[in-house]
């Protein structure tokens, strides 16, 4: 399907830096959206909430002198948990932040607001009746979380859960679960999705906030260490195995499902800081490395895959001209 007005042309790679809790901040966002990607952050990263609004200023003021950086987004939990939610959601409306991601609740009070100033509202979903609400609610993207992505994630295989929502839903979607190089983006765009959502990959880049031993850790993983569980913050959500002994949990015997709780003392910003997220892709990334250069080479490799395959004219059309 063709990407809105906002994003058709703007893009060197259909593709999303994620926002990631304690890990997307305006660096990871500006070197991102400069190199031709949506860049995207989480509001709750920002503490306390003033930060918030100077995160926004500091990101639109990179933006402009960029002329040719594609829009940032920003995610909002719209989870009752979340106390913040009223006055970062003023605040988004009030910078006209240009994407905005909802997580973890109904978008309808969200989808009003950002429409009313001409802004664009995307949801995750995990499942298809989640999709068919967040559709009603008049959201103008979905991002499908499916099996093997970091963080939240959902078990349902891309296959089956982009081709079902694709029936029903004609604007844009995106597909998150393991896409970690430009071969993934370029099937993701095969199986109809618009753009595919990268995290993983992004947490090991320079500009991303986590912890060098974080970092490392995905370096040094593969597949198999990574555990799917909602005993960290009361969402099933991928973690690195050794993150979780690191942190004197018995990865094969997890403590019960906690309440989620969005709460700067505890919750998910505590359980999120001592263990480490990451999704099923991590076997494929083997260096950190700067995000322009990390969108370059994702694009070298999306190229590539859409040569071998034959695809290249009918797929890569939404991308903007480079140099």
């Amino acid at each position: 399907m063709p990407l809105p007005p906002s994003l058709e042309g703007r893009l060197s790679l259909p593709a999303v830096a994620a926002p990631m809790f304690l890990v997307s901040g305006p660096e990871l966002v500006i070197a991102a959206s400069e190199a031709g990607v949506v860049g995207a952050f989480p509001s709750l990263n920002a503490r306390p909430a003033e930060e918030y609004v100077r995160w926004l200023g500091q990101i639109e003021r990179a933006l402009a002198a960029s002329p040719g950086a594609a829009p940032f987004a920003v995610n909002l939990i719209v989870h009752r948990s979340n106390k913040r939610l009223e006055q970062d959601l003023a605040a988004t409306v009030a910078h006209r932040v240009p994407i905005v991601i909802t997580s973890v609740g109904h978008p309808g009070e969200v989808v009003a607001r950002v429409h009313a100033y001409g802004g664009l509202v995307w949801h995750d979903v995990i499942h298809l009746h989640h999709a068919h609400k967040a559709a009603a609610a008049g959201v103008d993207g979905l991002i499908l979380v499916a099996a093997g992505a970091g963080g939240h994630a959902g078990t349902l295989s891309p296959f089956a859960f982009l081709r079902q929502v694709r029936a029903v839903f004609d604007r844009t979607i995106v597909l998150a679960g393991a896409i970690t190089d430009g071969a993934g983006i370029a099937a993701a765009r095969v199986l109809g999705a618009d753009l595919a959502y990268l995290g993983t990959r992004f947490i090991a880049s320079r500009e991303s906030r986590a912890p060098e031993g974080y970092k490392r850790m995905i370096v040094e993983a593969s597949a198999a260490d990574i555990i799917y569980t909602p005993a960290i913050s009361g969402i099933p959500g991928n973690f690195l195995r050794q993150s979780l002994e690191r942190a004197g949990l018995d990865a094969d015997n997890l403590p019960p499902r906690p309440e989620i709780d969005m709460d700067k003392e505890g919750g998910a910003r505590r359980a999120w800081r001592d263990v480490w997220s990451a999704g099923q892709g991590v076997g494929g990334i083997d260096d950190v490395a700067p995000a322009a250069a990390l969108v370059a080479r994702l694009g070298a490799e999306y190229r590539a895959a859409l040569a071998a395959a034959g695809a290249g004219p009918a797929v890569s059309a939404t991308a903007r001209r480079t140099a």
